[in-house]
């Protein structure tokens, strides 16, 4: 017998993990977004130093920064 279970609201699934490096700087990424097909990873300080201008032109924009509240 297998049981499903849900995630319930308190559960978050994070899709960026240790492996993911800032593309800017090689810190662990927090930020991706989509940009013309291709994604690009950012920590928490490039990420906001380049949002305004990502996001323009950002298909998708995925932001994992509370993860570093969460953390502290």
């Amino acid at each position: 017998m297998t049981t499903l279970t849900t995630p319930t609201e308190h559960e978050i699934t994070y899709r960026l993990s240790a492996a993911d490096r800032c593309d800017s700087c090689g810190a662990q990424a927090y930020i991706a977004a989509e940009v013309k097909g291709s994604e690009l990873l950012f920590c928490a300080h490039h990420g906001r130093k380049y949002e305004d201008k990502l996001r323009s032109v950002a298909t998708s924009w995925h932001d994992e920064t509370a993860r570093l509240i969460e953390a502290g």
